[in-house]
C-alpha cells in the first residue's frame, strides 16, 4: 500500500528494541527472499511500513534520547541483529511511573535495573495529546508484568485519544468485558493480552497439549520453567506482580483440554533470573499422561531461544492486522489476531484455527 502505520510505544525495553530492529531489517531485505516471518504480506502492509511516532519509559538512559539510541541502552540486553538505526526524531518521553517498575529492582546493579530519570512526569492529558499530536494510530503496551495500574494508565490513553491499543502484558484488558465494551462502542480496534512469543514456551506447550488430546492421551500432570537474564525475568522476582502471568499463561495451556485439570497437577510460571544469559529464555517442559491400557508416558521439552525477537514475530502481525481493522471500520477486540498472538485472548481458540481464522480476516471474510 505503501502508506505508513504510525505507532507509539509505551515501555522502550528489548521488545521494542527487537521490533524497531525488525522493522529496519526487513525493509533492507524487502527485494530479496526473507526468513523468520509469519506473514510477509497483511493487506498489502509490509514490516517496513511501521513508522515509530513516539515513545515513553522512565529509565533515566532512555527518556529525552532519541528512540533509534534508546533502544540500545542499558538495562536493554537483547541481540543485536540489525545496528544501523537511522535517526527517526523521535524523543523518549517520560512516562507516568504509577506501578511500572517493583520495588525491588533497586537492590541490583544499575545496568541490569532501571535508574529512574528526574523529569516531569507525563500525566494522561499529556499522553492523549502526544497521541493526537503525532498522528498515532495504535499503541503497543510494553509496561513490565505487574504494571497493571500504568497498563490501564496508557488503555485510558488510547481510548480518550481514539488510538488503538496493542496490550503485550499480561494485565487483562482486553479480554476484560467492560475495556472490550467501551472501545467496541468507540469503534476502535484493539489486540490483546499477553504477547505468545512466535515460537516459544507457550506455543510449543499447547501445540503437545493438543497432540495429547488429538492421540487420546490423557494428561495427568504438566509444568512449564522459564528463566532467563533480562529485566523482564528480574522484575518477575517479585512474586505478587505474576498473579496475571500465571493465570495467562496456564490459561493459555489448560484451555487446549476438554476436561478440567486439578491445579495442583499444572505448574506453568517463570523460576529464577539468571543475568549472565541476558534475553537468553530456556523452558523446560514436561508432561505426564496415560496410553491405551492406562499405561503411564511423559514428554519432556527444552527450548532454549532469544525472549525478544521471539515476541517480534507476532508484534509485527498484530500490528498490521489492527490497521486493517482501523481501514475496515471494526472496533472493539478482533478475536482473530488476538488468538493467534496473545496468551489471554477474549476467546481461546486452538492455533490451527486461529491461524485459519487470521487469513480468513486478511482476506476480508470475517473477524466477528
Amino acid at each position: 500500500m505503501g502508506e505508513k502505520i504510525r505507532i507509539a510505544i509505551a515501555g522502550v525495553g528489548n521488545c521494542a528494541s527487537s521490533l524497531i530492529q525488525g522493522i529496519h531489517y526487513y525493509h533492507k531485505k524487502s527485494n530479496v527472499d526473507v526468513s523468520g516471518l509469519m506473514y510477509e504480506d497483511i493487506g498489502g502492509y509490509k514490516p517496513w511500513d511501521i513508522e515509530v511516532v513516539a515513545a515513553w519509559d522512565v529509565d533515566a538512559r532512555k527518556v529525552g534520547k532519541n528512540i533509534s539510541e534508546a533502544i540500545f541502552a542499558p538495562p536493554n540486553c537483547t541481540t543485536v541483529f540489525e545496528p544501523e538505526i537511522p535517526e527517526m526524531g523521535v524523543k523518549v518521553r517520560m512516562g507516568k511511573v504509577l506501578d511500572g517498575v517493583a520495588p525491588h529492582m533497586g537492590e541490583y546493579p544499575m545496568d541490569k535495573s532501571f535508574v529512574l530519570a528526574d523529569e516531569k512526569e507525563d500525566e494522561l492529558e499529556d499522553v492523549v495529546d502526544v497521541l493526537k499530536d503525532t498522528k498515532a494510530e495504535i499503541l503497543i503496551n510494553y509496561m513490565p508484568v505487574g504494571s497493571e495500574r500504568a497498563a490501564r494508565f496508557y488503555a485510558e490513553a488510547c481510548y480518550r485519544s481514539g488510538v488503538s491499543f496493542i496490550n503485550a502484558m499480561p494485565t487483562f484488558i482486553v479480554s476484560d468485558r467492560e475495556w472490550a465494551r467501551r472501545f467496541e462502542e468507540a469503534g476502535i480496534p484493539v489486540v490483546g493480552d499477553d504477547i505468545k512469543s512466535q515460537l516459544g514456551a507457550t506455543i510449543l506447550h499447547r501445540v503437545l497439549t493438543r497432540l495429547f488430546v488429538d492421540r487420546g492421551v490423557k494428561m495427568d500432570r504438566s509444568y512449564q520453567v522459564n528463566f532467563g537474564g533480562n529485566t523482564d525475568f528480574l522484575n518477575m522476582l517479585e512474586r505478587d506482580r505474576l498473579k496475571t502471568k500465571k493465570i495467562s499463561k496456564t490459561e493459555a495451556v489448560t484451555s487446549m483440554l476438554p476436561y478440567e485439570m486439578n491445579g495442583d497437577c499444572i505448574h506453568i510460571g517463570p523460576s529464577d533470573w539468571i543475568p549472565w544469559l541476558k534475553d537468553r529464555k530456556i523452558a523446560y517442559i514436561r508432561l505426564e499422561g496415560r496410553l491405551f491400557g492406562d499405561v503411564p508416558m511423559y514428554v519432556e521439552v527444552k527450548l532454549n531461544v532469544e525472549d525478544s525477537p521471539n515476541s517480534g514475530g507476532s508484534m509485527i502481525d498484530a500490528i498490521r492486522c489492527c490497521r486493517l481493522a482501523r481501514d475496515r471500520g471494526i472496533g472493539g477486540p478482533l478475536y482473530s489476531i488476538s488468538a493467534y498472538t496473545m496468551k489471554h485472548p477474549p476467546i481461546q481458540y486452538p492455533d490451527w484455527q486461529a491461524k485459519k481464522m487470521v487469513e480468513e480476516f486478511i482476506k476480508g471474510e470475517r473477524e466477528r
